[in-house]
């Protein structure tokens, strides 16, 4: 069974798989969550009630990836280039657990500003 869940930020509604990891079964256990949205690049971030080990951290993401952050305990958004990133690559501050990627386009995502209430909730 396709697991989804739906992704609010500001204006923005967007609706994101989840992969079969461990570390989606654990952020799909925990929401509803929420959060205000931290910009690093292309990036949005914020912190959730989750610590969890890494799993099959990736140093590098696609556009649309949705990672858990294990050293800040953070829920990432990744949808273009951040401070770290070389060339076209996406490259999170460090390895992140990729556990599921949003459907659709990213590019609304570039209007969500820093501190805009972020909320993540199953869709039934």
């Amino acid at each position: 069974m396709i697991k989804q869940i739906r992704i609010r930020a500001g204006s923005v509604e967007l609706t994101a798989e989840l992969n079969d990891t461990r570390t989606a079964a654990a952020i799909r256990d925990t929401l509803p969550l929420s959060g205000k949205a931290n910009l690093w690049g292309q990036e949005i971030y914020f912190s959730i009630p989750l610590e969890f080990e890494p799993e099959d951290g990736h140093e590098t993401v696609e556009n649309g990836d949705i990672g858990y952050w294990p050293p800040g305990a953070a829920f990432c958004i990744f949808f273009g280039a951040t401070p770290a990133s070389h060339g076209s690559e996406i490259r999170p501050a460090s390895p992140v657990n990729v556990f599921g990627h949003i459907q659709g386009n990213t590019t609304a995502l570039n209007n969500v500003a820093s501190g805009t209430p972020v909320y993540i909730e199953n869709v039934e």
